[in-house]
């Protein structure tokens, strides 16, 4: 039985809905509840209208079982995300990994071997943030690929393929600084074009944060950025991605989570370290244990409440 397909969309039976919602939350994590039903209807129906199917259950039945099923259903996957972002998002944050993280770094690098801060943008979308990162990086005299490495991945093929062309539009550089933008990108057509030189400094890549076996060949890292990303999970899901970032940071290393983000109730294993300009977490060196998380849920809330006026 086919489900009925109206001008606005599609209606989802309450079998087809749980059918889907868990095949996204398996392959993607995303969490579609009853809330977010209506726009997990509007945006199969989107692309079923494109691919000129006649039902869900063709739709399904192509994802499953078709030959071009492993193909579609990141597709679908594009379809489903939301990627609103733009560049020196959550500055004070932004500010805290260079001046304060990174500079520690820095001079520990003896240490380190001399290696480069390996930095990894989970979640980049279109590419805003782990290029704010480079910018920041090099005006902090950081040179790229020697002081400083930067990955980038996402889930969306699609998000990838524009961070990697690196156009952008104006509502992109609402909060950057017009002498920067002048001197990283190129304007033409009212749009405006990463240079190449700064575009060479991050390495792109097609990740799900689910895919343990993919992930476990990037390399160890100093920091992980993953903001305004596991709000979209259920609390499982969450608790599965924090633990690959934990096994994935060097001890000592840095998570970076958005401001509307914590840790409470997700991991303990994790101590909240208050910088000068932000709060981050930290996977704690050996022999250091992690703080109560009642202290790190009262200092996260009041950190929270401080920062309101820092980000508007």
């Amino acid at each position: 039985m086919k489900s009925p397909l109206t001008t606005d969309g599609l209606t989802l039976t309450d079998a087809e809905f749980r059918m889907f919602a868990q095949l996204i939350r398996e392959h993607a994590g995303l969490d579609f509840d009853e809330a977010s039903r209506f726009l997990l209807e509007r945006r199969l129906s989107r692309r079923i209208r494109e691919l000129e199917l006649g039902s869900i259950a063709a739709y399904h039945y192509r994802i499953r079982n078709g030959n071009n099923g492993l193909d579609e259903l990141p597709n679908l996957i594009d379809e489903l995300t939301t990627n609103e972002t733009f560049f020196f998002r959550e500055y004070s944050q932004l500010r805290a990994l260079i001046d304060e993280i990174f500079e520690e770094l820095q001079l520990d690098r003896e240490r380190r071997g001399g290696r480069p801060i390996n930095v990894w943008s989970a979640g980049c979308s279109s590419g805003e943030e782990p290029y704010s990162i480079a910018i920041l990086a090099r005006e902090a005299g950081l040179k790229p690929g020697v002081d400083v490495h930067v990955y980038a991945s996402d889930i969306s093929r699609r998000m990838l393929g524009k961070a990697r062309k690196g156009i952008y539009r104006e509502a992109s550089f609402r909060a950057t600084d017009p002498h920067l933008r002048d001197k990283y990108f190129i304007e033409k057509d009212q749009l405006w074009q990463i240079s190449d030189d700064l575009k060479r400094d991050v390495d792109f890549i097609h990740l799900n944060l689910l895919d343990k076996s993919k992930i476990a060949l990037l390399r160890t890292m100093d920091v992980i950025l993953c903001r305004n990303v596991i709000i979209y999970f259920n609390i499982d899901t969450k608790c599965q991605v924090i633990r690959t970032f934990y096994d994935k940071l060097r001890p000592g290393g840095h998570l970076l989570l958005g401001h509307s983000e914590s840790l409470i109730n997700l991991s303990t294993s994790f101590e909240l370290r208050h910088l000068r300009r932000d709060l981050v977490y930290r996977r704690p060196l050996p022999g250091m244990g992690t703080e109560d998380p009642w202290n790190i849920a009262a200092a996260a809330a009041i950190a929270r409440s401080d920062r309101q006026g820092i980000d508007k």
